[in-house]
């Protein structure tokens, strides 16, 4: 018999409950502008240009630089064609290393459509030679730049300050503007590219109100759009028309200046005085629109500031603090654009403290940090904190389960499904070739050299030291190695050496050392077997999607959370926490929440307690609550409200506040992000729910 040995759980290093720092910033602080553009250009650093001093009645033309490293502004000299000053207009990353600043509105109130390039290298403005039918000038509008074309929709124009429904682009190899489209009618709003579609999201419509609907155009299959700037477009059959123009009664934030019959001296060519009754085309290529009525996580757009970002797949958006709206009233919300529901991140107070005011927000181009700018607004009186964006607000989104740009899954190729789930359910590339060679015995050719085993999944764990709060470990040994084959002890999962020593940083110094294992070629894993061949699935696809046979549960990805915790695996931990968060169900809730106190995920743990008391009745059915320790079936009670009413049967469905019940069976999942058509459920269950 071999000598028997025990793997070691190495315990977690302790962390603190995660919530974003405010630092203070120093050198040339600007003043809290209005309607500048605030863009982040790589390696830490954020220009700030123009904008309005609503202090002084100002509008600029200054460039600003923040080291978000030592957090240091710095006004940059900059030289060549320099624009005139300017609010309202926006400014494109491009090339990683140009700003395009379009339109915006002058110290006249007039309205500018011209096209300026600061290079960030040298700091020099240079004005390309434009060619095409210039657009009408316009402020406050979106951009975006796919496949070296910007992207500019909707905005305000003209003397009544119309809401334009407009849509073109610049092509950016020839300098071409194409023909004008009609889209949809807004400003203020957020514009991106993804999976061939163009999106279209927030801001205020023709009512001037915060719209409640998302809008995309696809982009591929058009001749229009692809690139072809002397195609005309196509008009839609049914010769349907969205408006023109929308005559608002007043617009907010824009500066009290009467217009001046004088033209504006720099860039006066690029003030535009259109034929406003135009009709225009619809845009080429299917539009589609989706409005987001009510429901328990959609953020209430009608109050606070917001800012919205494109990041990982999702549509962030962000209620910060204003003078109505207190912190415990705000939020961070994501809508996944696969399945186009709504999730809650975080609530306000879990981000924001109370005494500050937020102007700007800016995200990394990995899609992992966003910075919010804004000021102090309990400082010393007579202090100028209140009229400087001295303050900024650094947010890590990995803490709140977003995989970055890098790691979020891909959206679909034109034509393609667009699947609800998230995360996606195939494997691709190497990964696929790799995944055809694993778990296949040697006798089949597979080439596969060691062999792993684990707990059976059928193994009573009530009697076992799995199940409880403390995993087995070994005084002694300092690496996990092989375990007597015992009764517990499931079927060997076949495995090739090369593979684990690539991708495991353990099983490598494991191996290096000449353990046990290095030896018999064999190695046993406490943990449950599933748990175990999902994970050593990833090892060979990188990939935690949903497979038939791998990872299929989020009850074999909770488990892959206390490994990934375990063998410090950043980027796994990081894939477990996404995709537990997007699927949290009744019946798996209460073991999501005991692994992630586990491990310490502490924003993970909080979802899934707020979400065991929704569904407390349920939940406590479930085998899943009932596989939980003592110590944590007492610590999961303890969380419940204790002002919280326990109300049974038939008495629930009297309750109309409580508008979210269901089967209990298996194939009914009620998730948190679900919109308000999925909380409609039946109401005949004859559980207890905690209100």
């Amino acid at each position: 018999m071999q000598d028997a040995y025990l793997m070691p759980a190495s315990p977690a290093p302790r962390q603190t409950d995660y919530r974003p720092s405010i630092k203070k910033s120093r050198g040339h602080v600007p003043a809290c502008l209005v309607n500048a553009s605030v863009t982040y250009c790589s390696n830490d650093r954020i220009y700030a240009f123009g904008g309005f001093d609503q202090y002084t009645d100002e509008v600029y033309n200054h460039v600003l630089k923040l080291d978000l490293e030592t957090l240091e502004w710095e006004l940059v000299d900059n030289y060549g064609d320099i624009p005139g000053v300017r609010m309202g207009h926006t400014a494109s990353l491009y090339q990683g290393d140009k700003l395009i600043v379009f339109g915006g509105e002058n110290e006249h109130r007039e309205y500018l459509a011209d096209v300026v390039i600061l290079d960030l290298n040298t700091f020099t403005w240079s004005i390309p030679e434009i060619r095409g039918p210039i657009p009408r000038g316009r402020a406050r509008h979106a951009a975006v730049i796919h496949e070296d074309k910007l992207f500019i929709a909707g905005g305000l124009t003209g003397e009544k300050n119309l809401i334009l429904d407009d849509l073109t682009y610049l092509d950016l190899q020839t300098w071409t503007w194409s023909r004008t489209w009609s889209f949809t009618a807004r400003f203020d709003h957020i514009a991106w590219v993804w999976g061939t579609r163009l999106w279209i999201f927030g801001g205020l419509g023709p009512n001037m109100e915060r719209t409640t609907d998302i809008w995309w155009l696809d982009l591929k299959g058009s001749p229009s759009l692809a690139g072809n700037t002397n195609l005309q477009g196509s008009v839609n059959s049914l010769d349907f028309h969205l408006p023109t123009a929308h005559y608002p009664d007043s617009i907010p934030n824009s500066p009290s200046h009467q217009m001046s019959p004088r033209s504006y001296a720099a860039n006066s060519g690029s003030v535009q005085v259109r034929n406003l009754g135009r009709r225009k085309p619809l845009a080429p290529g299917a539009i589609s629109c989706l409005r987001f009525n009510s429901g328990p996580h959609v953020p209430s757009l009608f109050s606070g500031t917001h800012f919205q970002s494109f990041v990982s797949g999702v549509l962030l958006d962000l209620i910060t603090p204003s003078e109505t709206v207190r912190s415990h009233d705000c939020n961070l919300s994501a809508l996944e654009l696969n399945s186009l529901r709504w999730q809650r991140l975080a609530d306000g107070q879990e981000i924001f403290r109370p005494g500050y005011r937020w102007h700007y927000c800016t995200v990394n181009e990995a899609g992992t940090k966003a910075w919010l700018l804004g000021c102090s607004i309990e400082g010393v009186p007579g202090s100028s904190d209140e009229n400087q964006m001295s303050e900024v607000l650094t947010i890590d989104l990995e803490k709140y389960g977003l995989l970055g740009n890098g790691l979020s899954a891909d959206a679909p190729e034109q034509d393609g499904p667009w699947p609800s789930d998230p995360m996606g359910s195939q494997v691709s590339g190497l990964g696929a070739d790799l995944a055809a060679v694993f778990d296949h015995p040697p006798e089949s050719g597979s080439g596969t050299d060691f062999v792993i085993t684990a707990i059976r999944d059928d193994w009573d764990c009530g009697n076992s030291d799995y199940m409880g709060d403390e995993p087995i470990v070994s005084p002694t040994q300092a690496a996990p190695t092989f375990v007597e084959v015992d009764p517990s002890t499931s079927d060997p999962i076949h495995v090739h050496r090369i593979f684990l020593q690539l991708r495991w940083p353990h099983f490598k110094r494991l191996y290096s050392a000449q353990m046990a294992e290095y030896h018999t070629k064999r190695m046993h894993i406490p943990e449950p077997y599933s748990v175990v061949r999902a994970f050593l699935y990833y090892l060979y696809t990188d990939s935690i999607a949903g497979h038939p046979d791998y990872c299929s549960t989020p009850i074999d990805v909770a488990g892959m959370l206390v490994m990934a915790n375990l063998y410090d695996m950043p980027k796994l931990r990081l894939l477990c926490v996404n995709r537990l968060s997007r699927e949290l169900d009744v019946h798996n809730a209460a073991i999501v929440w005991e692994r992630a106190g586990r491990t310490n995920e502490h924003w993970l743990k909080r979802r899934a307690e707020q979400f065991c008391q929704i569904y407390w009745g349920r939940v406590v059915r479930t085998d899943g609550f009932k596989s939980l320790s003592h110590r944590s079936l007492i610590e999961l009670c303890e969380v419940v409200d204790a002002d919280a009413s326990i109300i049974a049967g038939p008495e629930l469905e009297m309750v109309s506040a409580f508008g979210a019940h269901g089967d209990d069976s298996k194939n009914s999942q009620l998730r948190l992000g679900s919109t308000a058509d999925e909380s409609e459920m039946d109401g005949d269950d004859e559980g207890m729910e905690i209100l």
